[in-house]
This record gives C-alpha cells, sequence and structure tokens, in this order.
C-alpha cells in the first residue's frame, strides 16, 4: 500500500551506545540526561532561554541514531508548522539523512493525517474538506436563521467560539451537559451543534476541531485501530506540553498507553494561553498519568542576565500551581531591572522613547542595538497608541507585532469611517464600508443600485443613496434604513462644529458611534476579542481630545496610516505579552504594571487565583523575552475606556526580589500601591509628583476621579476619594496624604484626588 503507515523501510543500521556522538558534547548535564533517558516517561521542565528546541531535535536525532524505532515509528508533535519545519531541518543535519518518514507535524495535521485513512467510520468521504473559521460561521449561522433564532442576540461567530471550547474539551454533542450548555441560544445550542455536526458530514467536510475529536471517537469505538497505532509509535515527543487542551491531551495518553515512551518538554510558567483552551493542570498531573515518570528540570538560561532572571524568578515563586525550577546563568553581570512610575501614559512613552533615543546613540557596552532587537511588550491592545504617536512624533520607526497597528484595526476603521462622512460626504470608500455596518438591511443589490445611480448622475454614493430615498425604486424597509442612515448623517454634520458653535468632535465621535448602533453591536459581541474593540473605540475618543477639530484629527490619522515599513526592518517592535511568547530580545520594556491593567482585573474576576496566577506567568514571560535590559513602567494615572482614573502600583512591582531590581526614584515618591515593595522602599515616580508638572484632566475624568485645588488637609480629616471611599487622613508630606479608608486600608495618595467627605 501507498499509505506512509505501511511503508516497511530497511531497518536503521544501530549505533552502538558507546560510539561517541558529538552532538552529546554540545549539550550541558540536565540536557544530556533528556536526551539520553529515552525509555519511559519523561517530562523535561524547560525553562525559558534552557534550550528546548535543543533538547528535542537532539533527541529525536539520538533515537534514530541509536536504531531504538525507525523512523516512521516515532510520533513529534509540535504547536506551528514552523516548529515542525524547523524540526525536520535540524534533525536532518543530524542524523545525516532525510528526515519525512517520522510523523512530525502539528497537532492538527497529524490528527489530520489519521482521519483521512479512516474517515468512513465517522461517516466521512477520505477527500473530505477542512473548512476555515468564515465557512464555520456560515454554516452554523444558516442553522440558526433556520431555527429562527434572533441572530443579533446569538451571533453565530459566538455560538461557534463555545461550540470550539467544547471541541476542545472532547465534548461531543451528547456529552455536552446541561450546566454546559445554560440557555444558550435559547436552550438549544446543544442541538444546533448536533445539527452542525450531520450537516458536516452532508457537505463531507470537518472543522480544526474535529481532526482530533473525531480521532477520539475513532479510537473509543473502535480498539483494534488504536491498538494498530499504539503498537506503530513506539516513542513520542511533544514540545509545548503546557499548551495543551484537554482533547490533545487525551490524544496523547491514548496513544502512548502501550509503550509508554513518551517525552514531553514545557515550561508550567509560560503556560499563558487559557484563554483558547489551554490546561495548565495537563503538565501538572504528567506524574499522575504515567506512574514512574522521570522529571529532568533545565534551568541554566543562555539568554538573560543574572538580574532579570532573579527578578523573574522571585516573581514566579508566589504562584501556588507549579512544579517549581529556578533559573540560574553562567554569565556575570548585567544590568538589575529598572522600575520606573510616571505620572501618565503619556509620559510613559516618553520616557521609553526617551531611552531608546539613548540606546541608538550609545548602544550597551559600545555595541550599536538594532532596533528590532528592542520591544514594548503591553499587555492590552489599547496601550500601543500613545506609544505608535510618540514614535510618529519623532520618526522612530516601529512595527506592531501579531496585529495590525492602532488606526488598521477593523473597528477603528469603521469609525474613522463615519467619521469621514460626517467630514466629506463624497466619501464613496467610507460609505460602502459603513453603510450596512451594523447590520440595517441594506444588502448588496441596494449598494450596486446605489453604484448605478451615482455614475449615471456622476455624483458620490452618499448623494446617489440621498436621491434614492426619495423616490420608489428601493423596497419601503430598505428605503427606510437608507433615510435614517443619511437623515443620521445630516444631523452629524450640523453638529460638527469645528470646535467652534458646535459639539466638542470627541464628544460628536461617542454620539455617532452610540447612535449608529455600532458601540450597541460591540457590546452584544460575545467574542473574547470584543471587549478589547471597545477598550480601542474610547482610546480613540482620548486621543481625539488631542486636537483642535475633527479635520485635523483625520488628516493626523492619515499621515498616520502612510507611516509604512519602508524603513527597511529595523523597526522597534510593539507587540501584546502574549504576542511574545517564544521571542526574545536585547531591551525590553514592559509598560502599564498597574492594578485592574497587569494582572488584568477581567481575568481575576472571571478565573479568581487561576486567573491571577496566569497573569502572573504572563508578567514572567515579559520579563524573560529581555537579554540584557529590562524596565518595569507604571503611571499614577491613566486614561482607562476614555477616563482618568487613578491607579496604584501591579501587586507584580512589589514581588520582585529588590535585590534584583533598580527603583527611578529620583523626582518624586509615591509608596502606595499593592505592599510595601521588599519592605518598605518606596515607589519612584520619574518626572512625576515632583516635577512640578500641571495636568489637566479630560473633561469626563470626574466619573472615575476627582481633580481640584489643594484643600489643606489636616490630620484626622474625613476625606472621600472616588476608588477608594471614604478615610481618614493619618499623615501628610507635602501634596502626598497618607489615608485610611474604611474598606481599601492604608493608602498614600495625592491631595487633588480626595474632597473633604462633607462635601460629597
Amino acid at each position: 500500500m501507498s499509505d506512509p503507515l505501511y511503508i516497511e523501510e530497511p531497518q536503521e543500521t544501530a549505533v552502538s551506545e558507546a560510539a561517541p556522538a558529538p552532538y552529546l558534547a554540545q549539550l550541558n548535564a540536565p540536557q544530556r540526561e533528556a536526551v539520553e533517558t529515552l525509555d519511559g516517561p519523561v517530562l523535561v521542565l524547560a525553562g525559558a532561554g534552557t534550550g528546548k528546541t535543543r533538547v528535542l531535535t537532539t533527541r529525536l536525532a539520538h533515537l534514530l541514531r541509536l536504531g531504538k524505532a525507525r523512523p516512521y515509528q516515532v510520533l513529534s508533535v509540535t504547536f506551528t508548522n514552523r516548529a515542525a519545519r524547523e524540526m525536520r531541518e535540524r534533525v536532518g543535519h543530524l542524523v545525516g539523512g532525510p528526515s519525512e518518514a517520522i510523523w512530525l507535524g502539528t497537532f492538527h495535521a497529524l490528527g489530520a493525517r489519521i482521519l483521512r485513512r479512516h474517515a468512513e467510520l465517522v461517516g466521512l468521504r477520505s477527500n473530505f474538506t477542512i473548512l476555515d473559521a468564515d465557512d464555520q460561521v456560515r454554516l452554523l449561522k444558516q442553522l440558526i436563521e433556520a431555527e429562527n433564532l434572533d441572530d443579533k442576540r446569538w451571533p453565530a461567530r459566538v455560538l461557534m467560539g463555545v461550540i470550539q471550547r467544547w471541541k476542545d474539551r472532547a465534548l461531543t454533542p451528547d456529552k455536552v451537559s446541561a450546566a454546559d450548555a445554560g440557555d444558550l441560544a435559547g436552550g438549544k445550542l446543544v442541538e444546533l451543534y448536533r445539527d452542525y455536526q450531520e450537516r458536516l458530514k452532508t457537505l463531507n467536510a470537518a472543522d480544526f476541531g474535529d481532526l482530533l475529536l473525531h480521532n477520539l471517537t475513532i479510537f473509543a469505538e473502535n480498539p483494534e485501530v488504536l491498538a494498530e497505532y499504539q503498537d506503530r509509535f513506539q516513542y513520542i515527543l511533544v514540545d509545548e506540553y503546557q499548551d495543551t487542551n484537554v482533547s490533545q491531551y487525551l490524544w496523547l495518553r491514548l496513544l502512548a498507553q502501550k509503550h509508554r515512551n513518551i517525552a514531553c518538554v514545557g515550561d508550567d510558567d509560560q503556560s499563558i494561553y487559557a484563554w483558547r483552551g489551554a490546561e495548565v493542570g495537563n503538565i501538572l498531573r504528567f506524574e499522575e498519568d504515567f506512574p514512574g515518570a522521570k522529571i529532568v528540570r533545565l534551568e541554566q538560561n543562555y539568554r538573560s542576565t543574572g538580574p532579570i532572571l532573579g527578578a523573574a524568578s522571585g516573581l514566579i515563586t508566589k504562584n501556588e500551581g507549579r512544579l517549581g525550577k529556578t533559573l540560574w546563568t553562567e554569565a556575570e553581570g548585567g544590568e538589575r531591572v529598572t522600575v520606573r512610575g510616571v505620572w501618565d501614559g503619556e509620559e510613559e512613552a516618553r520616557v521609553v522613547s526617551d531611552r531608546i533615543e539613548d540606546i541608538q546613540r550609545k548602544g550597551h557596552d559600545g555595541a550599536a542595538i538594532p532596533l528590532n532587537q528592542i520591544a514594548i511588550l503591553v499587555r492590552a491592545g489599547f496601550q500601543t497608541r500613545e506609544f505608535e504617536e510618540r514614535f510618529l512624533t519623532l520618526g522612530l520607526p516601529y512595527r506592531v507585532v501579531g496585529g495590525p497597528r492602532f488606526y488598521e484595526r477593523q473597528e477603528l476603521r469603521d469609525a474613522l469611517a463615519y467619521l469621514r462622512i460626517i467630514q466629506q460626504p463624497d466619501d464613496d470608500l467610507a460609505f460602502e464600508r459603513i453603510i450596512n455596518k451594523p447590520k440595517r438591511g441594506i444588502g448588496n443589490t441596494t449598494v450596486k443600485m446605489l453604484h448605478v445611480v451615482a455614475r449615471g448622475a456622476g455624483t458620490s454614493l452618499y448623494r446617489a443613496a440621498a436621491q434614492l430615498v426619495t423616490t420608489d425604486e428601493l423596497r419601503p424597509s430598505t428605503r427606510s434604513s437608507l433615510g435614517g442612515v443619511i437623515s443620521d448623517f445630516e444631523r452629524w454634520r450640523a453638529l460638527n462644529g469645528d470646535g467652534r458653535d458646535g459639539l466638542p468632535h470627541s464628544e460628536l465621535a461617542e454620539m455617532v458611534l452610540d447612535e449608529s448602533g455600532y458601540t450597541e453591536m460591540l457590546m452584544n459581541d460575545k467574542a473574547p476579542e470584543a471587549p478589547g474593540r471597545l477598550e480601542n473605540l474610547k482610546e480613540l475618543i482620548v486621543a481625539m481630545e488631542e486636537f483642535e477639530n475633527l479635520a485635523g484629527f483625520l488628516e493626523h490619522v492619515s499621515l498616520v496610516m502612510e507611516n509604512t515599513e519602508a524603513a527597511g526592518s529595523d523597526l522597534v517592535n510593539i507587540m501584546t505579552l502574549h504576542s511574545a511568547k517564544g521571542l526574545e530580545f536585547d531591551t525590553v520594556f514592559l509598560p502599564g504594571w498597574e492594578e485592574g491593567l497587569f494582572p488584568h482585573q477581567r481575568n481575576m474576576d472571571e478565573n479568581g487565583l487561576a486567573g491571577l496566577e496566569e497573569e502572573r506567568r504572563l508578567a514572567y514571560v515579559g520579563l524573560t523575552r529581555a537579554k540584557r535590559e529590562a524596565t518595569v513602567l507604571f503611571a499614577a494615572n491613566r486614561r482607562v475606556h476614555g477616563q482618568w482614573q487613578s491607579s496604584i502600583p501591579s501587586r507584580f512591582v512589589d514581588e520582585l526580589p529588590p535585590e534584583f531590581v533598580d527603583m527611578d526614584s529620583d523626582q518624586g515618591v509615591y509608596a502606595g500601591g499593592a505592599g510595601s515593595f521588599g519592605g518598605g522602599r518606596s515607589l519612584g515616580y520619574g518626572g512625576g509628583y515632583g516635577s512640578g508638572r500641571v495636568r489637566t484632566p479630560g473633561r469626563d475624568a470626574e466619573a472615575t476621579m476627582i481633580h481640584a485645588d489643594p484643600h489643606g488637609f489636616g490630620v484626622g480629616d474625613r476625606v472621600f476619594h472616588q476608588k477608594f471611599g471614604y478615610g481618614h487622613v493619618t499623615a501628610i508630606n507635602d501634596n502626598k496624604l497618607a489615608i485610611s479608608f474604611d474598606k481599601a486600608g492604608e493608602k498614600k495618595v495625592l491631595d487633588s484626588f480626595v474632597v473633604p467627605a462633607d462635601a460629597v
């Protein structure tokens, strides 16, 4: 047969275990132990920068070189196609020959390979199609419409997300409990899931979740098939084991049951993807799943300096759910992690850009540092705007990695399209973009008619629409919807006073987003990224306030959008912490270390201690991306959701071991926060409280904090703080007050953030 499963290749010539293996000499003692412990279950706890890829590829090459198994009897699983290609190339180089016969690839690729051989066992044919995300949503939407469900209340994309999470947990429709289903889709989601699976069979199709789910079904219902693969795969290797979901975990455990020669490489301290189904418990219970397993810890780091590793290791020890290891390095020296407080997000961006320009001039130890070796790692997407604006002002080239630049995000392009039409109604591209967003029953047929009328009259789509709503060419419902859009734009345009007689342009933008239904559309969207999109829209309003009028703001955005990567590949990297995993940089900046932002309040609210520990792992990942320089920043004030908030430093700042940290406190002192930072040291705000700078909050600041002239408070005075509530002043130091709050405990705040209690 032609299937690779049945290829009987000649037995490789085994190499004596006593024969020298030159690649082993390149390994340190724990790495070599991980490579040479070939039989039985092995868990390699590979800390950041400890050479896990080298261990994984060398172990595979060693298996083949010793003749422990034929190439096609080895199953090697990665999480990305790039990792699979890299591993195949490295193994081929080490063994001096091709490695195509190895079952090496991602979970999805290997699952699909098995499924195509046994497709008929789950009602498919071997040439089945694998649907992408858009096709999945379209198919589910058809089923939602057939059930007469409200697709605005129960969007297909949201329900598909729930179904895919069920598949990640290995739940077929008959295994979904009533508690899991709840009242989703009016209590009909399990039925929709079942109909969706049947429809896939009719189409001879599978989605990505099915590739492993169908494998599990085949193995459960056909023991002889499972036995065939258990016999075949004598050795199993798994990369990034901490990121496996339930389906992947069960698939691996089943295949490893006979020979038990499974080696998993991972780092429980870098498990940061719970939001997409990863179960850190999979790696934590490895010894329970495979009794007698050998645990090898890779702790020697080849990336970062000692102080960076000390700070990161000290932080992560606060987590209870971990197997435990401590990173160390033979490299001597290195600067301690800098922790710097600033006044607000604008100053945060200025401090970072000043340091980047300084690095450009001086380098590190006299050596020039390319911009692409510098990274700014943020917790939330909205944080990128102020850095982008600052870099544009300075002409400092940058890239946003793992996502679009701020103004290129879909929701911002939509919002800007509304504003462009207010400013210039003949902007056809903007009008066509938002004419049916949110959905108003204005479909492609109507848009085509608008194009015909516009071309015939030599006018714009907007003006063609204004004509059509006065005639009878359109259906009454469509004419009514289109007329409402035109009426709204005329009213909004009349309110745009260019900063003089009408509404301030930022208030007008808020009105447009609310009255158009765009904000409500995102609020009703249950997709994981929806809250971030709302945050970005609120950050857009903040950005607008810096400009005199709408025309000036739109011109600024146009110039921003022209800032392409023409400067070449030497660009500062801006990305989220999640996107940074697996990368390394000479210099790393970690802004926004404030309670509520990092650790993120939503993760803690939804997942409690597990959420907090995942946030701490994310902080650990951020610190360990840095090779030579790491800077943590936090702000006293930040615009969040368009409103000013007084902030306190993240508890993670307090958890950094003081012996590995330098506080930048030469321009003022702030002693608030989640604790005392290493036993009483103050938290400095460089360029903040002591600099004499005056910051005027936006018009909506009163919603979250109170700014006022100094009140001349005295010890014992009863005061009120918008965030912390009521309390008594216990000490005064210039314009800083120590206050014992009734519920929040002892805090230190600026006097401008509180008012006398009797004034509330």
